[in-house]
Parts: C-alpha cells; sequence; structure tokens
C-alpha cells in the first residue's frame, strides 16, 4: 500500500513538472512572439473595431511581429481609411500574407504593411471606388483614394504608379493585362516583379521562413461573438432588413391581442440594430440618449396619452437611427424603406384583410354570443341615454366619465375628447356605452 503511494505521488509530481515545462516553453520570452490577425469578407467598421482590438492586444503583450492573413473582396472605403491609420501607428513590424484576394479596400490595407507575401494563386488590385448601387463614385472621391492608395505604396517604398493603376482606369497597363478602361489586379509574379511581394509563398510557415522568424509562439486571434455580430448588423445589405422586421413586427403586433410573437421579433430586431451599431462604434453616448428617451416618452404616452410624448419619442428612436449610422444617407434610405413596408402592411391589414377566406377564416372567431341568441352578458341601461356629465380622463376613444355620482366606462363616437369636457350618452349597447362632445348651443 505504502509503495503504491509513492508511486502516486511521483506520478503526480512527474505530470506537474512536464506541464510546467510546457507552459515555461511555451511561454519562453527568448522564442519571438507572433500575432497573426485575420482580415476576411467585407472590409466594414466592424473588422475595424476587431483590428483595433489586435493591434492592442499585440502591443500590450510586446509582439515582435503581425502578420494580417487577408482574404477580402473589399468594402468601405471610409473602414479602409480607418485601418490604415491604426497601421500607420503601429510599432510593431507587420506583414501583408494574401491567402487568396486582397481586392479594392483590401489592396490599400496590404499596402500599409511593411512587407507583402502573396499565396500561390493569389491577386492583388481591382480598387476603384464605386457607390452602393455600383456606379461610380464622384470625380472628388476617385481622386482621394487615388491618392491614398499612392501614398500607402510609396510608404514603403514600392513604386506608385501600379498603385496609381488599381486605382484609376485611365492609366494603360497592358503589359500587364490591364489596358484602359481596367483597373489593374496583380498576380503574385507580376507583384514580385514590380516589387509589390517580397515572395511568393504557400503557407504561413513559409512566411516566417521568409522573414528569419524561427521556432515562434503563435497567437492568432478571432472576432468575438460580440464583433461577429457587429459585423453582421453593420452590414448595408443587412441594415434595412433589420428595420423592416422591426417596424413590420411592432405593426402586427398592434393587431395582436397581448404581446407575441410578432412584438418579440420587432423588439429584437431594434435592440440587435443598436446592439451591434455600439459595439461596432457607430453608435455613439448621443444616440443611445436619443434612444433612451424615445423609449420613455412612448412609455408616458401609454400611461398619459396625449399623442404629443409618442410624435416626440418615435422622432427621438428614428434621430437615434440616423445617428448610429456610418453613412446618413445610407441610414434614411434604409429608414424609409422599412416605413415604407409598414405602411403597406398597415394598409392591407386595415382594407385588404379577408378574414373569409383563405387560411384567416381558421385563425378568427366568427361565433358571437349576441342577445338575439339568447345570450345576456350584461344587463343594456337605456335608461342612461341622453343622461349629460363630464370626461374624467382623456377620451382617445375609450376612458372614463363621470354622470352624477356614477362614473361610467365610455368610449366615443371616434372622436378625441379632452378631460373636464361636458359630454352626453347618445348610445348603449350592453356594457359598451357611447358618448358625444357637448357643444356651447346644446
Amino acid at each position: 500500500m505504502r509503495k503504491t503511494m509513492y508511486l502516486v505521488v511521483i506520478f503526480a509530481l512527474s505530470f506537474i513538472g512536464l506541464y510546467q515545462g510546457l507552459v515555461e516553453a511555451e511561454d519562453d520570452p527568448s522564442r519571438p512572439l507572433v500575432y497573426v490577425v485575420p482580415v476576411e469578407e467585407e472590409v466594414e467598421r466592424g473588422l475595424v473595431a476587431f483590428m483595433d482590438r489586435s493591434i492592442q492586444e499585440a502591443e500590450e503583450n510586446f509582439a515582435d511581429h503581425i502578420i494580417f492573413e487577408i482574404d477580402t473582396p473589399g468594402g468601405r472605403v471610409d473602414s479602409a481609411n480607418e485601418i490604415a491609420g491604426l497601421l500607420s501607428a503601429v510599432n510593431i513590424p507587420t506583414t501583408a500574407y494574401i491567402k487568396s484576394q486582397a481586392l479594392s479596400a483590401g489592396s490599400y490595407i496590404s499596402l500599409m504593411a511593411a512587407d507583402i507575401y502573396m499565396n500561390e494563386g493569389a491577386t492583388m488590385g481591382a480598387s476603384g471606388v464605386v457607390t452602393g448601387d455600383g456606379s461610380a463614385a464622384d470625380s472628388k472621391a476617385q481622386s482621394a483614394w487615388v491618392s491614398a492608395m499612392e501614398a500607402a505604396a510609396e510608404r514603403n517604398d514600392r513604386d506608385p504608379i501600379f498603385a496609381r493603376a488599381m486605382a484609376d482606369d485611365s492609366i494603360d497597363m497592358s503589359e500587364y493585362g490591364a489596358g484602359q478602361g481596367d483597373f489593374l489586379t496583380l498576380s503574385p509574379s507580376q507583384a514580385y516583379e514590380v516589387g509589390y511581394a517580397e515572395g511568393v509563398v504557400s503557407d504561413r510557415e513559409e512566411v516566417l521562413a521568409s522573414l528569419d522568424i524561427e521556432n515562434p509562439q503563435i497567437v492568432e486571434t478571432s472576432p468575438t461573438i460580440s464583433e461577429n455580430i457587429a459585423r453582421f448588423v453593420t452590414s448595408p445589405i443587412v441594415i434595412p432588413i433589420l428595420l423592416s422586421v422591426a417596424s413590420i413586427g411592432l405593426i402586427v403586433e398592434l393587431y395582436s391581442p397581448g404581446f407575441g410573437i410578432p412584438g418579440i421579433m420587432g423588439v429584437s430586431s431594434l435592440l440587435l440594430f443598436f446592439y451591434g451599431h455600439l459595439i461596432a462604434g457607430f453608435a455613439g453616448h448621443e444616440a443611445m440618449i436619443l434612444l433612451l428617451s424615445g423609449l420613455i416618452l412612448i412609455i408616458l404616452e401609454i400611461f398619459f396619452p396625449s399623442g404629443v410624448f409618442g410624435i416626440i419619442g418615435g422622432g427621438a428612436i428614428l434621430g437615434a437611427m440616423l445617428v448610429s449610422g456610418a453613412d446618413m444617407g445610407h441610414m434614411a434610405m434604409s429608414i424609409g424603406i422599412s416605413l415604407l413596408l409598414a405602411l403597406v402592411l398597415a394598409f392591407i391589414l386595415f382594407k385588404k384583410l379577408d378574414t373569409n377566406r383563405g387560411l384567416f377564416k381558421y385563425l378568427v372567431l366568427k361565433d358571437q354570443t349576441s342577445n338575439e341568441l339568447g345570450y345576456v352578458s350584461n344587463e343594456t341601461r337605456r335608461d342612461l341615454i341622453g343622461m349629460e356629465g363630464y370626461a374624467l380622463t382623456f377620451l382617445r376613444p375609450s376612458g372614463a366619465a363621470l354622470f352624477g355620482d356614477e362614473r361610467l366606462d365610455v368610449v366615443t363616437e371616434g372622436a378625441f375628447i379632452d378631460r373636464n369636457k361636458p359630454v352626453k350618452i347618445v348610445k348603449v349597447e350592453g356594457s359598451r356605452i357611447v358618448v358625444r362632445e357637448l357643444n356651447k348651443e346644446e
């Protein structure tokens, strides 16, 4: 028994020693620390937030090198400019490893790195500026982008004419497969020939070997769940869909008793929109203040109906959406699309919904417990007809009114009646008491 205990203790100590040795080997300060940051999918504000965090983490851990593994078709020019600003401020050596494609904004990001290596079959270029509808941007935007591409090339002693040809289709680069009217796109061999790539490689290990980095500690960063949500939600395609779901869900909820699936979908879409834009850095303090103010005003409208609180609250929420977007014009268009869809749906629900045909006839209860069938749910007090009193609350159209010493729940014929206004009972149908505002002449 004692011998067995000795063996267990020796095994445990050996295991602990081996584990500590592995940890020390992993954290060996003599080994170079290399951060690998993926630059993938569309270049947008969510990617900016991810790269900012990754670069800060690398600097805080005193990394020796940062490798940006690039595979992107491009994206937003303003986001590319922000990423370029991050790269220009980095004091750690940087390398762009183009795994597949570095097009448009991706080529600009690659040019900001000190070294560029391209995978076999990768491409870099085709960097013309286009608007959201696919047409060419105005001359001012084009000129600024071409200058930025040239500056990125010159920053690392690369011939700027090729960067210019990537963004300006008026330059003839026929010898590289891009005549006038075409944006230049370089293959790995062409990029190496003109000095835009330090080498052609097949994997990350070859990149490290080319950089003379031996036995490195590799730290691969990846977007968090919040950053992935932000990247998805801030997509120009997703924004109008999300806002449309929010408006349609809330509209449908108005026609449903209680609070159900449409309302949950509407509120969830709205919260997801603001959450993603907050993480991405679009929504600042002013947007959150407007959103909270709008929600508070709408809640006040529920308890103190006047119409004013609701209008101001809705305007505040729309304002919060506008200032939360990267492009106010695109955000205004997205809001317009969602409101249009909501109005169309409201019209259908008001005018076109036939509950006697199709699936809807099975969803709507048709049976009635009328007096003619022998049902008496409430005594009809016809003696109230003609009585005069005054409104205790706002009647929009329902509320309470006082007739003599009796407080009654009433409803108007459809018009709004302010508090303390004189009213007269004109119809009684069971528990439904209909009133009308008294004019001075009456």
